[in-house]
């Protein structure tokens, strides 16, 4: 097979405030042409510093390219000055990213975003522009694409934003494409869709693609050779099948035998903490000059949060869950009853409201759009304090001190800033200042998706050991199905805003009632 990309011994090093500290080191692996190569390992372990190096993009985050050569079609790019490595880049190698929303302009219309490298780099005119894009939109599945040319990204959903950004990168027929971590965003169904069709698109348009990714069932159904990274190096490397069958580094096999055990037992309890009932959102967009839009986000749900225990909350983007969240939280307007601990939550002033949310605490996706990065960890830890007007500064730090030893982390992080932690140790710091207030209830939106999946088995273990210590009840929301089998013990399906079953975690996993729960079990590419 000819190889259309070989990097051989690279080495990137960044300068930090505490000397320069090496990103990748002696990294070598190449890519065939029509090859799907897929390049795992945890977080920090340089897969993205290696994949941004093939076109020297880092050079803009103060990368320095120490040695090695990148060939790309035979020809040694790694020596090519910023103009020329400016006409690689989109054209003959194209990226696609975690985040569809981060890589899309909001202020643009979808169809300006496609057309723009046409009609700047390729110089179309705007009628063959247009056209081209429409062909795009048609075929990475967007349908009605003449219509949506001229809507703007918001009105898209996670996976129909992720298609937009294939076409865009798809544009100027590219040999190769690198698609870092591009699903763990998305739920399971379309997960599959959007990974289905990046190997149609390998085939029809005869692409070599570098998939990194930390979801090892996406890699063994989805690729043909496997690089196995840790530590900025390479440990492994070789044919799919023969690494998943007979792995030799010992860090290729922990990730493989690492499982996520099952729920906890937590047995019968009739002390419900949580009780919602009927409840339903409804969102009234009105245009000038037309009748309002009415769109029914949640449907008269109801459901019930036992103490101590876990209500798994799963669907697809737009089934309704994050609108749940929020309706829980009081954060919008909901019809029905949201009781917690006895109170209707609809019903308390302002100020009742305040005192009673120290209780219920939320844990995010991203943590680190969620931390403020101008704070230090000991002021974002101690923020729940400091608002409940706890003045103590004695009892405040010692109370931070307990709280990041109990996640794991050290009390010397405390004066040092989000930036300079990994994704595993952000969601730690996340769920310290989750747990600071003894909460009662945690709503945890997505906290393991971007995660990778030994840090993913080790936030889960954390979770459950607080959930024993301090007998908190969850809310996990999540579409990853492994990680809401080894935390549920109550599972409830959404679809369209409705709840379409409900039931155990076994028995649900077991026996599925419901077609499109079978979808997405069946979807979800578990063992």
């Amino acid at each position: 097979m000819k190889k259309i990309l070989e990097v051989e011994n690279l080495k990137v090093s960044f300068n930090t405030e505490v000397g320069e500290v090496i990103a990748v080191d002696n990294f070598s692996f190449d890519i065939g042409e029509g090859e799907t190569l897929a390049m795992v390992g945890e977080s920090g372990s340089g897969k993205s510093v290696a994949a941004l190096a093939i076109t020297a993009l880092n050079k803009y985050y103060g990368a320095i390219y120490n040695s090695g050569v990148i060939k790309f079609c035979d020809k040694t790019i790694s020596s090519y000055s910023e103009d020329q490595m400016r006409d690689i880049r989109g054209r003959d190698i194209a990226y696609i990213f975690q985040e569809p929303m981060v890589s899309l302009n909001p202020l643009h219309t979808i169809g300006k975003q496609i057309m723009e490298r046409f009609i700047f780099i390729d110089k179309f005119s705007k009628h063959d522009a247009t056209t081209r894009a429409i062909e795009l939109l048609s075929l990475v599945g967007i349908v009605d694409g003449e219509r949506r040319l001229n809507d703007f990204p918001d009105t898209f959903s996670g996976g129909e934003k992720q298609r937009i950004i294939i076409a865009i990168a798809i544009a100027l027929s590219p040999k190769l494409l690198i698609a870092d971590e591009p699903t763990t965003a998305l739920d399971a169904t379309i997960q599959l869709q959007i990974l289905n069709l990046m190997n149609e698109l390998k085939d029809k348009l005869k692409l070599s693609i570098l998939l990194i990714t930390h979801d090892l069932a996406v890699v063994k159904k989805y690729s043909d050779r496997v690089v196995v990274v840790k530590d900025g190096r390479v440990v492994e490397k070789g044919v799919t099948k023969d690494i998943f069958t007979n792995p030799v580094s010992e860090y290729t096999k922990s990730l493989i035998n690492i499982k996520n055990k099952s729920a906890l037992d937590r047995g019968w309890c009739d002390d419900i903490l949580l009780d919602v009932k009927s409840l339903s959102v409804i969102y009234s967009k009105r245009r000038f000059l037309s009748r309002p839009i009415i769109n029914v986000a949640v449907d008269s749900i109801s459901f019930k949060v036992d103490k101590g225990s876990t209500l798994g909350v799963v669907g697809e983007s737009g089934s309704g869950k994050t609108s749940l969240l929020k309706a829980v939280l009081s954060l919008i307007d909901f019809t029905g009853t949201v009781l917690f601990k006895g109170k209707d939550l609809s019903r308390l002033g302002s100020e009742e409201l305040r005192k009673l949310r120290k209780y219920i605490q939320v844990v995010f996706q991203d943590p680190f759009a969620s931390l403020n990065p101008r704070m230090t960890i000991e002021r974002i830890i101690s923020e729940g304090l400091l608002a409940s007007n706890i003045k103590d500064k004695l009892f405040i730090r010692k109370r931070v001190e307990e709280v990041v030893i109990e996640v794991g982390l050290s009390i010397d992080i405390l004066n040092r800033y989000p930036h300079e932690f990994s994704g595993g140790e952000r969601q730690r710091i996340a769920i310290a200042r989750a747990i600071i207030l003894n909460p009662e209830l945690i709503i945890l939106d997505e906290p393991t998706s971007s995660l990778d999946r030994v840090i993913q088995y080790q936030i889960i273990e954390l979770l459950k050991s607080l959930q024993v210590r301090y007998n908190i009840s969850y809310i996990f929301i999540t579409h990853n199905l492994e990680v809401i089998q080894s935390i549920a013990n109550h599972i409830i399906v959404m679809k369209d805003g409705k709840i379409i079953e409900e039931g155990m975690c076994d028995k649900l996993f077991s026996t599925p009632q419901n077609n499109y729960t079978k979808e997405l079990i069946d979807a979800s590419l578990l063992d």
